[in-house]
């Protein structure tokens, strides 16, 4: 198995809110300090639905990495980058279109959801169609093994994990590749060797799941033995050919409890946004003219939490205390709505805080924020060249 890569991306739609923060970035953040992360810039997916607007994407792109880089995610523990600038996504997504069933594509669930929700732009266009397959591009190329996604992207990782497996039954058996892999057993040493044997044959004849882990875990402890060895005897383990690409695994983030101003999901489309970096000034307006329980027309009338848009975000924003006060307060009509809807004014301006210091920094040197990217994506596009490397390699298509 390849190293503990994780992989994510954000298509630049313009500026990110706080349900971007609460749903993805924190996340971000956790994981850059325990796995080697890549983030990316999703510009070509913005294009499969935007693609008769492409203006927005220029500058939303800039936009995105300062409010990434404002929430606290890090370059120097994280590669940040700009899918377009690493065209090798690009031929793996070609190459591997050349052997993915339509049907695959057409089953993907927000194939039809997004088409339904999308109605009023014309997505029969190809890139539209061929976008998950793209999103495995990107995972794939970097051997990426986490993939953090809701639930409702799981489908995405199940079609990636589909096409690598595919692409290592068809391209994986290269010439002697048996001799090859038992050559390579021998280097591990007569008690290592003779133990993935035992698994190995474990797994094949009786389907022993425990074993083909087991392998897998004596594979990753080998010290002595090249990548291309390490591949052949994963493959070799399971049944199959060279393992050229690694199946991703989805590491499943809880959904966003982010609600919006009015009490549904956050969201740019509903119109109920707070973005990450806006102003004091604005927060506060927006907050304290939040519709609350309707049946509190008057400072008298008793209220329900539960009824009320402004508790939810209490739900996100206050401690225990806090939301006692409010209970009691509201329903006893002991409190008005303007003073419920202090605590998370407080509260929102205080996480907003490091934010808005983090963002001005490079705000003040806009080539700091390029200079980040063009490092990123140099890093980026080395790894996707040694994974283009052994794909062409594979597919015969490195002609000297």
């Amino acid at each position: 198995m390849f190293q503990d890569r994780v992989l994510s991306g954000m298509r630049p739609t313009g500026s990110l809110h706080l349900g971007h923060y609460h749903g993805v970035l924190k996340n971000w953040v956790k994981l850059q300090s325990e796995y080697e992360c890549l983030f990316f810039v999703a510009d070509w997916h913005a294009l499969t639905t935007n693609y008769d607007d492409p203006q927005i994407i220029e500058k939303s792109v800039w936009d995105m990495v300062i409010d990434w880089l404002a929430a606290g995610v890090d370059p120097a523990q994280a590669i940040l980058f700009i899918q377009s600038r690493v065209p090798e996504h690009a031929e793996l997504h070609l190459l591997l279109s050349m052997m993915t069933p339509l049907g695959w594509l057409e089953r993907v669930p927000t194939y039809k959801d997004q088409q339904e929700k999308l109605s009023q732009k014309d997505l029969a266009t190809y890139g539209f169609l061929g976008y998950p397959l793209l999103q495995s591009a990107d995972i794939l190329i970097y051997r990426a093994n986490q993939v953090p996604v809701g639930e409702d992207q799981v489908p995405h990782i199940e079609l990636t994990r589909e096409v690598a497996r595919r692409f290592n039954h068809l391209y994986g058996r290269e010439p002697g590749y048996q001799e090859k892999a038992e050559a390579a057993i021998k280097k591990m040493g007569g008690k290592k060797a003779k133990q993935y044997v035992e698994l190995r044959g474990r797994y094949q004849e009786h389907g022993d799941v425990e074993a083909l882990e087991a392998g897998r875990a004596l594979l990753a402890e080998q010290q002595n033995l090249s990548l291309g060895d390490r591949e052949r005897l994963f493959g070799y383990l399971e049944g199959g050919g060279k393992m050229i690409l690694s199946e991703p695994g989805a590491l499943l983030t809880a959904a966003s409890r982010m609600p919006g101003l009015d009490g549904q999901k956050m969201s740019k489309s509903y119109g109920n946004t707070i973005t990450l970096r806006e102003d004091a000034e604005s927060v506060t307006k927006k907050i304290r003219t939040m519709p609350t329980d309707p049946q509190r027309v008057r400072r008298t009338d008793p209220g329900d939490p539960a009824k009320c848009p402004v508790w939810q975000l209490h739900e996100v924003y206050s401690g225990e205390t806090t939301r006692e006060w409010v209970q009691q307060g509201c329903k006893s009509a002991g409190i008005g709505c303007i003073e419920c809807k202090q605590p998370v004014i407080e509260a929102v301006l205080k996480e907003q805080e490091p934010m808005r210091e983090r963002a001005q920094h490079y705000l003040d040197d806009p080539t700091l924020v390029k200079n980040i990217i063009a490092d990123g994506c140099d890093k980026a596009r080395k790894l996707a060249q040694e994974t283009m490397r052994d794909v062409r390699e594979a597919m015969g298509l490195n002609y000297s």
